[in-house]
């Protein structure tokens, strides 16, 4: 993500999907400026490495009113690397996320920009895993299993999981890869098949 002022559409980072969430940390937060809110920072210790997401087409941002040098000091002494912007205009109040927290997901259309989901009460804290932050957005998990319109991507199930170090763009399975995770699914499947009456 480019460094200076951004915009919503540069949030995206060239991606199609962009999951926000609206995190306490500025003044007159309890716990400021060594903190952010206890439930905000609950969030952001279970975030997964953002790098699989990537690899869903989807970005994850945080976003606060801190300044920058408060978030980047915060971030290095709590460990968390997910990107995190300082809002300075009226987004957070025109997105529902100005007096509380938020998760708002949106969609990108070339230049269009569509809000496809949002919740700013129970269920946001729950989020942080790869699967909960993919089963928010449109595209979902991108997998053949799903029930998901005609040209929407999808792959084969398992076979886009890499470690977070080695997505590489375009990248094709890797073969000893597939061969595991098709051992481990006919395995399954047949163990299956004999359980039944």
């Amino acid at each position: 993500m480019r460094k200076g002022k951004v915009s919503l559409l540069d949030l995206f980072d060239n991606r199609h999907q962009l999951i926000l969430y609206r995190a306490f940390y500025e003044p007159g937060v309890f716990g400021w400026p060594e903190h952010a809110c206890r439930g905000c920072s609950m969030v952001a210790d279970q975030v997964a490495h953002v790098a699989h997401l990537n690899a869903r087409d989807t970005t994850l941002v945080f976003a606060s009113r801190a300044p920058q040098a408060d978030i980047a000091r915060l971030k290095a002494r709590m460990g968390w690397t997910m990107p995190w912007v300082t809002i300075t205009d009226s987004f957070d109040k025109d997105f529902g996320v100005d007096e509380w927290h938020g998760t708002n997901v949106f969609y990108r259309d070339g230049e269009r920009i569509f809000r496809t989901y949002f919740i700013n009460n129970r269920g946001d804290e729950q989020m942080g895993g790869t699967w909960n932050y993919l089963d928010i957005t449109p595209l979902g998990r991108q997998e053949v299993w799903e029930e998901s319109p005609d040209g929407y991507p999808q792959t084969p199930t398992y076979k886009w999981w890499n470690w977070h170090d080695s997505y590489v763009p375009d990248a094709e399975p890797d073969k000893k890869w597939v061969e595991v995770s098709d051992a481990g699914e006919a395995a399954f499947r047949a163990e299956s098949a004999n359980e039944k009456p």
